[in-house]
């Protein structure tokens, strides 16, 4: 029971009224044993035993303001310790400060003050993980304000959900015209066999995580991962419950409770950043494409071999670069119509790009030009690409009703590093000077500038 706001000065009093009680019985205690009444009931000897029992009260409070009182003024020191390492670290944001020196306090005892210990620790760590959880969130929600591009994006975060997670390898997938493609991956054997797998499929379709855990009875051969997961977590990316994409991470042990309530927080944020970043990128493609053909307009298309020519004389490696011009285009225009032009720059675009590599660089440079980059090229290289799209043109026609329209190709083609330019506008310019050599000597042919 409760008499002051003090719970020393409350024992105070009830020890010292516990005394004086033992003092008042104590008289007729003693006449049990013996002792006569004209002794044990005189008022000095009610006097003595009142200040006997008071004395031991003061005494027995001394003694626990002594033991219990330096504990308890221990345990506070401590936990107000604690406190300002809390705070100083939830300033920083640094929450891998928070050690066992620094953020809990010993238990020595195995009493109430040793179980108010313990239970002050456990909040301290339910608090250290609360805080490492929030600062996790807002490092990941700052990285996403920070990323429009889809592979940085991807990259950056699949980095995050890994090491918040504690996963051993992961991919993120995202979907493009109903197809699921790798925007990343880390510590997987291969990433696009997750493309086909059931269920990313199904995570995709109901917009449910799924959880594949994998008993130690069944081997693995590696395929999926360059190490033995034990679980795999497939995470839906969504936007307005919309299926965007998925997040694949894998574990070699389990995902606990702390890890799956980050990656679900994660989750809720990356959707809203995986559709800016996907957006932003159909952007850029309709920003970078002729509207027409499909393929990169001039802005791009030169910024394009502005790169590869930084990449070929870093690496010391050749270029090639054909210009190609329709012959008498403006014939086509004139006597078929512009829509008939338009399906011939269409065709020819479309068999330029079956003969190119997966790395050349088709560019729609102006109104009937085009310009073709071809890293690795060598000249030799370059003249059998530019007389197999000169033959598969002449080859080849463009139907209107009964009609049949055939055009031919004059290219020009120039290399590095044999042409010695410093500058991507100069090898241009060589190859454009070769295009006009072809144009002047009958057209319908190849010339390599020399």
């Amino acid at each position: 029971m409760r008499i002051t706001k003090k719970v020393f000065h409350d024992l105070a009093l009830w020890m010292i009224a516990f005394g004086l009680g033992i003092g008042i019985v104590f008289p007729f205690f003693v006449m049990l044993l013996g002792v006569p009444s004209e002794t044990s009931l005189t008022i000095t000897f009610f006097l003595a035993c009142l200040g006997a029992g008071a004395l031991a009260g003061g005494i027995n409070f001394v003694l626990a303001r002594v033991v219990v009182g330096s504990r308890m003024r221990l345990l506070a020191r401590s936990m107000s310790h604690v406190e300002q390492n809390l705070l100083r670290m939830a300033e920083s944001g640094d929450m891998g400060q928070c050690t066992s020196e620094e953020c809990l306090i010993e238990v020595d005892s195995e009493d109430e003050i040793g179980e108010s210990a313990t239970a002050f620790n456990r909040l301290v760590e339910a608090l250290a993980h609360s805080m490492e959880t929030q600062a996790a969130v807002r490092s990941f929600s700052e990285m996403l304000t920070s990323q429009l591009e889809l592979e940085g994006l991807a990259q950056k975060a699949l980095h995050q959900f890994i090491v918040h997670s504690g996963a051993s390898g992961g991919a993120i997938l995202y979907e493009s015209g109903g197809e699921l493609n790798v925007a990343s991956s880390h510590g997987l054997e291969d990433a696009r066999s997750l493309v086909d797998s059931d269920h990313v499929r199904e995570a995709v379709r109901t917009g449910e995580p799924q959880t594949i855990r994998i008993p130690e009875s069944i081997h693995v051969d590696g395929v999926v991962a360059s190490f033995r997961p034990h679980e795999v977590y497939v995470l839906p990316a969504t936007y307005k419950s919309i299926p965007l994409g998925v997040v694949v991470l894998a574990t070699a042990v389990s995902f606990d409770s702390e890890a799956r309530t980050r990656i679900e927080l994660f989750r809720q944020s990356f959707g809203l950043a995986l559709n800016n970043a996907i957006a932003h990128d159909r952007l850029q493609r309709l920003a970078a494409l002729d509207p027409l053909t499909g393929v990169y307009n001039r802005r791009f298309g030169m910024s394009r071999l502005h790169e590869e020519f930084d990449r070929a004389v870093r690496m010391d490696s050749p270029l090639g670069i054909l210009m190609m011009d329709i012959d008498h285009f403006k014939q086509v225009n004139d006597t078929y119509g512009h829509l008939v032009g338009d399906r011939v720059l269409v065709a020819i675009t479309r068999i330029a790009r079956t003969i190119l590599r997966d790395g050349d660089v088709l560019i729609r440079y102006g109104g009937e030009e085009f310009l073709a980059v071809l890293p690795a090229a060598s000249a030799e290289d370059l003249r059998l690409v530019g007389e197999r799209i000169r033959h598969a043109i002449e080859d080849s026609s463009v139907a209107d009703g009964s009609q049949t329209i055939r055009v031919t190709l004059s290219l020009g083609g120039a290399s590095y590093p044999q042409q010695n330019v410093e500058k991507e506008d100069l090898l241009v310019q060589r190859a454009d000077a070769a295009l006009y050599q072809a144009k002047q000597s009958g057209r319908n042919r190849l010339v390599l500038s020399h």
